[in-house]
C-alpha cells in the first residue's frame, strides 16, 4: 500500500511566520551540541561551528547537517561529497570560536590552527580531541531557503577520551557534564 503523498493544511497554510529576530531570539533557548562542521577538497579545506546538526536514521546510519549558502564549506561539501562532523567537549570553547569567526584576525585556514587534525576514511579534516567523529558521505542536498540540508550517510566514527559535552545555549557556549 502506497502512502498518500503529503500536502499542507489550506486552514494553516494562510496563517503569518513569526519575525526572523523572533525566531532567533526563540531558538537561543534550544541549547544545542556544538560541532565543527568540515570539508576538504585537495589543498583546500574549510570548516565552521555548527549546531544544526541531527541523526536521521541508525540503519541506515546517517546525519542531517544544515549549512548556510554562504559560506566556503557548504561549497567544499558540495564539491567533495563529503563532510566531517566533530562534536566538541566542553574544554574546546576555543576551537568552536575559531571557526564561528569570534577570535580577531583567524579566518580560513588559520581556524585549523586550533586542535590537532588529521583525516579518516573521506579526507574531510578530522578533530583528534573531539568527543566523536562522524565522517561520511553526502548521499541527498535539500535547498533548505538560506541553506542546504546535507543528508550524510556515516562511514566512519571515532570515539575520543569523553569529557563534558560543549552547548550552545543563550548567545554562549557551555560545557554540560554527563
Amino acid at each position: 500500500m502506497s502512502e498518500t503523498p503529503w500536502a499542507l493544511n489550506d486552514d494553516l497554510a494562510m496563517l503569518p511566520l513569526v519575525s526572523a529576530d523572533e525566531h532567533r531570539r526563540g531558538m537561543r533557548h534550544l541549547a544545542a551540541s556544538v560541532s565543527i562542521v568540515t570539508a576538504q577538497v585537495g589543498d583546500q579545506r574549510a570548516g565552521l561551528t555548527a549546531t544544526a546538526v541531527c541523526s536521521v536514521t541508525a540503519d541506515p546510519p546517517r546525519l542531517v547537517v544544515f549549512i548556510n549558502k554562504s559560506v566556503a564549506a557548504n561549497a567544499l561539501i558540495r564539491e567533495s561529497g563529503a563532510v566531517c562532523v566533530n562534536v566538541l567537549s566542553g574544554a574546546q570553547t576555543p576551537v568552536a570560536k575559531a571557526f564561528a569567526g569570534m577570535i580577531d584576525g583567524v579566518r580560513g585556514d588559520a581556524r585549523f590552527d586550533y586542535g590537532r587534525w588529521d583525516a579518516m576514511v573521506t579526507g574531510a579534516p578530522a578533530l583528534g580531541e573531539a568527543l566523536i567523529n562522524f565522517d561520511c558521505r553526502v548521499v541527498k542536498v535539500f535547498d533548505e531557503s538560506t541553506h542546504h540540508a546535507f543528508v550524510a550517510d556515516v562511514l566512519a566514527t571515532r570515539v575520543g577520551d569523553g569529557g563534558d559535552a560543549l552547548v550552545y545555549l543563550n548567545g554562549a557556549f557551555r560545557g554540560v557534564g554527563a
